[in-house]
């Protein structure tokens, strides 16, 4: 394998990271599947991420890995000329980090939880209860994203992947319009990164 080889669903995380990888211009297989069914797709996913999680990334030397934020860490390492996370050396890594730690360590779980309640408790009250406060949870920890992100990028004046996660995740429940009157600086960060051609083009192939 001289390649990687990203698996992914249409319109989940795994877009995030097909528009980073398009970004840094690094090879990539594509391999779409409905990562919830049942099925071939979903076994070889099981054997290579007992989570069963997208995004999946196969190294070009057999290994394995899964986490968006672990993959983007990744891939600023193999080409940190793509901007995709601040050096070290630069004080807009701090914003960064703390940023991107709130996004999948906070909002992230809030879907994990909040798309199939009847997985987690009884269905009935209970998970009527779980998708209320879940999504609660979801729509207070965006007001509060947005009051600390710049324009136009998440960084201000300095692109990053916290762009494109953005980007991806405002059009995830409760959707752009929720997004465009709640949360406009938010909005307008997903609306910048909108015009990179390769973000375009992701959104095209998984949103449209």
């Amino acid at each position: 394998m001289n390649e990687y080889e990203l698996i992914g669903s249409p319109g989940c995380g795994s877009a995030i990271i097909e528009m980073a990888m398009r970004i840094a211009g690094i090879p990539c297989r594509l391999t779409d599947l409905p990562y919830l069914e049942p099925g071939p797709g979903r076994d070889r996913l099981l054997k290579l991420n007992p989570l069963g999680q997208v995004p999946t990334l196969v190294l070009p030397d057999g290994r394995i890995m899964t986490e968006s934020a672990a993959i983007l860490l990744h891939l600023h390492d193999v080409a940190p000329q793509a901007g995709l996370v601040p050096s070290a050396s630069e004080p807009e890594r701090v914003t960064f980090l703390h940023l991107l730690l709130r996004i999948v360590g906070a909002v992230y779980p809030t879907f994990t939880f909040g798309d199939d309640t009847a997985k987690w408790t009884l269905a009935g009250p209970a998970a009527d209860r779980l998708r209320d406060t879940t999504t609660e949870r979801r729509t207070n920890l965006w007001r509060e994203i947005n009051a600390l992100v710049g324009a136009p990028h998440a960084l201000g004046e300095q692109f990053s992947g916290l762009d494109l996660y953005i980007t991806v995740m405002s059009r995830w429940w409760p959707g752009p319009d929720w997004f465009k009157e709640h949360c406009p600086a938010l909005a307008a960060v997903a609306l910048q990164a909108e015009k990179n051609p390769h973000v375009a083009a992701v959104l095209a192939r998984h949103f449209q």
